[in-house]
C-alpha cells in the first residue's frame, strides 16, 4: 500500500517541480548551443516547397517532433496528456506517455494514460522502466501497451535518478537482456529511453547488438531528474549525494553526435526547448526532436489552446530552418553543412 502511495505523490511532485524552476542543469547545457548551420541567402525555392515530414518507426510524421514522455497517475496528468496528445494528433506528431509503472502498481489510474479517444491517430509512445520491466513478464507489458494503444514502447534508462531518489532502485544487471527479450517477444518496437543523462555510443552499440533498432538520447542539459530527486530528498546524506550528481549526464548534442552512424533511428530529447533545437538535433543525425518541459509550462499557461500554438510555432522554427539552409527535406537537413563548437566536437566520434 505504501508503494501504491507513493507512486501517486511522486507523479504529483514530479509535475509540480518540472513546471517551475532550478531543476535544470546548473551549468551543463545540451551544447545544441554549439550547433552553428550555414544560411543560404538564395534557396532557390518557394516557403512552401519545404516537406518537413519524416518517418519514425515506419510511421509518417508531418515534422520530426514529439511531445516527449512526461506523465500520467493522477486526475491532473490525465488532463495534461488528453490535451497533449490530442494536440500531437492534430498537428501529425508523435506524443509519449510518462511512466506506465504507476498504472500497473495502481491498475484504478490506467484511465490517466488513456489518450486514444482524443488521439487515434497519433503515434503513441508507451514508457516503463527498465527494472519495472525486468520483474515482470512479456505478457504483462504487452498487456500494458494493449490498455493504452501503445505503437511502441520505450524501457527507460535511470539509474542516476534511481539511486537519488527516496526508495529507488539499486539493482540495474540483466538489461540488456531485457531489452534483447522484449524485442523478440513484443509486437511493438523497443525503443531505448534515458531519462536526462544520455546514450553514449558505446551504450548505442551495445544496444544495437541486442536488436533495438531506436533510441532516445534524453541527455543533459533540459531538466535533471537528479535534481528534482534533490527536492524530494527526505534525509540529508540523500540530497547531499543528489547535490553532488545534480549536473552528471553526456550533453543532449553530445549523445546524438555520439550515436550517429550507427544503424539506430534516434529521438532527441533533454532541453529541448524550441523547434531551432529540433532543427540542430537532426543535422547532427537524429531522426526526430522530443520537447517536453516547454510544452508542459504552455499548457500550464494557456491549456490545450497553449501547447498546441507553441507546437505550431515549433513545426514552422524546423521549416523555416530548412527553408534558410536550402533544405528540401528532412534527410537534405540531416546533411545539412554545420560548424560545431570546439566543446561539442570532442564528443565526435573516433573514425575506426
Amino acid at each position: 500500500m505504501a508503494d501504491r502511495l507513493d507512486i501517486s505523490q511522486r507523479k504529483k511532485d514530479h509535475l509540480a517541480l518540472c513546471a517551475g524552476p532550478n531543476v535544470g542543469f546548473r551549468e551543463k547545457t545540451t551544447l545544441l548551443e554549439q550547433v552553428e548551420l550555414v544560411h543560404c541567402a538564395l534557396p532557390e525555392m518557394h516557403a512552401d516547397d519545404v516537406d518537413s515530414s519524416t518517418t519514425l518507426l515506419g510511421r509518417k510524421l508531418t515534422a520530426p517532433v514529439i511531445v516527449a514522455a512526461m506523465t500520467g497517475g493522477t486526475d491532473k496528468a490525465a488532463e495534461i496528456n488528453k490535451d497533449l496528445a490530442r494536440a500531437a494528433d492534430e498537428l501529425g506528431l508523435a506524443f509519449g506517455l510518462g511512466s506506465q509503472r504507476a498504472m500497473f502498481v495502481r491498475p484504478e489510474t490506467a484511465w490517466t494514460f488513456h489518450v486514444r479517444d482524443v488521439a487515434p491517430n497519433v503515434l503513441l509512445l508507451g514508457n516503463l522502466g527498465m527494472v519495472q520491466a525486468k520483474q515482470m513478464s512479456t505478457a504483462q507489458i504487452a498487456d500494458l501497451c494493449g490498455q493504452v494503444g501503445a505503437d511502441a514502447l520505450c524501457i527507460h534508462l535511470n539509474p542516476a535518478m534511481e539511486i537519488v531518489q527516496p526508495g529507488g532502485d539499486r539493482d540495474f544487471a540483466g538489461g540488456l537482456d531485457v531489452l534483447a527479450r522484449l524485442v523478440r517477444e513484443l509486437s511493438i518496437p523497443v525503443i531505448a529511453k534515458e531519462t536526462g543523462c544520455g546514450l553514449s555510443r558505446a551504450m548505442g552499440a551495445a544496444i544495437v547488438a541486442v536488436g533495438v533498432k531506436a533510441v532516445d538520447t534524453s541527455g543533459a542539459g533540459g531538466t535533471s531528474w537528479v535534481a528534482v530527486e534533490a527536492h524530494r530528498a527526505i534525509d540529508e546524506d540523500q540530497r547531499l549525494l543528489a547535490e553532488e550528481l545534480w549536473d552528471w549526464g553526456i550533453p543532449t548534442a553530445a549523445s546524438v553526435l555520439q550515436l550517429s552512424g550507427l544503424p539506430l533511428e534516434i529521438i532527441a530529447t533533454g532541453g529541448m526547448r524550441r523547434g531551432s533545437d529540433v532543427a540542430r538535433a537532426v543535422a547532427l543525425g537524429a531522426t526526430c526532436g522530443g520537447i517536453a518541459a516547454e510544452v508542459l509550462r504552455a499548457h500550464k499557461a494557456g491549456g490545450y489552446e497553449g501547447a498546441k500554438s507553441f507546437l505550431r510555432r515549433s513545426i514552422a522554427a524546423v521549416r523555416s530552418i530548412m527553408l534558410l539552409t536550402g533544405c528540401r527535406t528532412v534527410a537534405e537537413l540531416r546533411r545539412a553543412p554545420r560548424i560545431l563548437g570546439p566543446q561539442l566536437a570532442a564528443w565526435r566520434p573516433e573514425q575506426p
